[in-house]
């Protein structure tokens, strides 16, 4: 057995949960050493082809984890695995939160472009059309 792999007492808590094997073909490889090679290549996040020998074929284990994550496998056995601990009291829901909270930016924080600030012309006030006193327009001395 592995540093990683599944211990006897997870092992027990998880096996009761998982699909009924050769329901398809011929027999499946045993569940448990499948189950490790998955949990060996999302730990060390090596390749498919690289994996150790001792968790059987690899294509193998990549058709149970793809099979698996596209029927809802993995969902059900999360969802009957945490009730199991629910029932048992081993989860401490306080210590869980959900935020849905929702922050959106303007759009100037995306980096958009800034306008260069505008320089009124000579000859007028800022902010307005009228020409001021001190100019050549109507009023003028």
């Amino acid at each position: 057995m592995g540093r990683g792999d599944l211990t006897n007492a997870e092992w027990v808590r998880l096996a009761p949960h998982l699909p009924v094997p050769g329901q398809r073909g011929g027999r499946w490889n045993d569940h448990r050493q499948v189950i490790n090679g998955i949990l060996f290549r999302v730990r060390t996040g090596i390749p498919w082809r690289d994996l150790p020998e001792r968790f059987g074929s690899w294509k193998t284990v990549y058709e149970r984890h793809r099979r698996w994550s596209a029927d809802g496998t993995w969902d059900r056995i999360l969802r009957a695995v945490q009730a199991d601990a629910d029932l048992a009291g081993r989860i401490d829901w306080s210590m869980v939160s959900v935020d849905s909270t929702s922050c959106r930016a303007h759009q100037h924080a995306a980096g958009a472009r800034k306008k260069k600030p505008r320089v009124p012309k000579k000859g007028r006030r800022p902010g307005t059309t009228a020409p001021t006193r001190d100019s050549d327009g109507p009023g003028a001395a």
